[in-house]
């Protein structure tokens, strides 16, 4: 394939942003949105970019995740939105395991208000901003510190995970395929979110749009498995039929978006 210049300039900015809009790419090279859309398709058909609701992402290497700083940073507005819902589900006192992603770090920033919470997490970005609130009791599971997204995902966090029972199970998910399959980059990935599932009384499913049609290589669960699934909005086109099925719409939630800053 032979990339034209401002092909291989998206590419760049991609590579720096993670996310950017179709808009935004217009404006920046000063063509219509239907100019920067072919070229998105192109690179697209060649995996270097991959197309998403509103804009495209930065493909990154086969199988493997975005870095956490991208995470941190992509869709941010939605996640935010996301984040304020879920903590709006949860009541003071209430007991909750809490599963890795930066939705669910987002989620554990607007918890902090929260009285009396016991939580149950191997993401340390979440037990560290929560444990801004010295009424809440924390635990985390001992383990290796994966960097630099600081979470342990270690057998002795799914064990973690195992003792307890609790009100809330917050957990997050790599990708979500149109059948409605779950997935994740790594395999403990998945064996860590079942166990949140298997052992709350409440599972709550953060997703933004940019998870579905994601690809990922581990596969555990599905879309109606999870009690609730908060998003920012339905992705549209092949996830219809998906989203068209009672049992998922009985159980999903659509976060009110709002601007962030």
């Amino acid at each position: 394939m032979n990339i034209s210049t401002r092909q291989r300039d998206i590419i760049d900015i991609l590579r720096r942003d993670s996310f950017v809009s179709i808009d935004k790419l217009a404006e920046h090279f000063d063509v219509t949105p239907q100019t920067v859309r072919r070229d998105v398709n192109m690179l697209s058909d060649a995996n270097l970019v991959r197309r998403r609701h509103g804009g495209v992402e930065y493909a990154g290497e086969p199988g493997m995740n975005l870095s956490y700083d991208s995470r941190q940073v992509t869709n941010i507005a939605a996640k935010h939105a996301i984040s304020l819902h879920v903590a709006s589900l949860i009541p003071d006192g209430a007991s909750i395991l809490i599963g890795i992603g930066s939705t669910l770090e987002l989620v554990a920033l607007n918890l902090v208000d929260h009285r009396h919470l016991t939580v149950i997490t191997n993401n340390m970005n979440a037990a560290m901003a929560l444990g801004n609130n010295t009424g809440n009791r924390i635990v985390i599971p001992g383990g290796t510190l994966r960097l630099p997204d600081r979470d342990v995902i270690s057998p002795e966090a799914e064990l973690m995970f195992n003792k307890y029972k609790v009100d809330y199970g917050l957990f997050g998910v790599g990708g979500v395929e149109p059948d409605g399959t779950l997935t994740d980059f790594d395999h403990r990935e998945v064996s860590l979110r079942q166990a949140i599932a298997a052992n709350c009384r409440n599972s709550i499913l953060v997703a933004d749009q940019s998870k579905f049609g994601r690809p990922a290589p581990a596969k555990g669960g599905h879309l109606t498995n999870p009690d609730l699934i908060v998003v920012d909005g339905l992705p549209g086109g092949v996830f219809d039929p998906l989203f068209d099925r009672q049992d998922v719409r009985a159980r999903l939630q659509i976060a009110k978006s709002e601007s962030y800053e």
